[in-house]
Parts: structure tokens; C-alpha cells; sequence
């Protein structure tokens, strides 16, 4: 797989209460990836960007909802999420990577 399709699998880490809870307690990471990405290219996107053993992943797509935009019926973009198992003993420290 090309480095750039590499760069575009991962959108952005998904930052929550229940994300930072599964981190510290499960090493498992939230990261919103591209709706087309799949298991193995998040797999491969996470272990070269972050240099760490990806152990599994589960992807799960969140629907948009239903709302009303102005009296119209109208509904929100839905977004897909992948939760990266990360072998033990390993870590992803976001701060210091900026």
C-alpha cells in the first residue's frame, strides 16, 4: 500500500471520556478513519505512523442522525471508527507527537 493512502486511512484520534478510559486501562486506541479504509490498511496505517504492534482492530460505523435543519427532515454525516488493540506493554502518547 502506497504511504499516501497510508496518510489518509486515519482522519483523526477519536478523543472521549470512555476513549481515554479504554486506553489506560485496556491499551486499546479510537482513532475516525476514512469510510472506505479497512481492517488491515488501519492496521498498517497505525504501526508505521506511530511505530508500535498492532495486536487487532475493530471497525464500526456510526449512522448519522435524524434532524430537523430549519423545519426540514434532514440527517447528520455518520462517521466510521476504528478501536486499535495494541499488544502489551505498548503505547501511543499523542502529546508528544506533535
Amino acid at each position: 500500500m502506497s504511504k499516501e493512502r497510508l496518510l489518509k486511512v486515519l482522519l483523526a484520534p477519536h478523543v472521549s471520556e470512555k476513549s481515554a478510559l479504554m486506553a489506560d486501562s485496556k491499551s486499546q486506541y479510537v482513532f475516525k478513519v476514512a469510510p472506505d479504509a479497512t481492517k488491515v490498511e488501519v492496521k498498517q496505517a497505525v504501526e508505521s505512523l506511530f511505530n508500535v504492534q498492532v495486536e487487532s482492530v475493530n471497525v464500526l460505523n456510526l449512522k448519522g442522525k435524524r434532524k430537523m435543519f430549519k423545519g426540514r427532515p434532514g440527517t447528520r454525516n455518520g462517521v466510521r471508527k476504528a478501536i486499535v488493540k495494541l499488544t502489551a506493554g505498548q503505547e501511543i502518547d499523542f502529546v508528544a507527537g506533535e
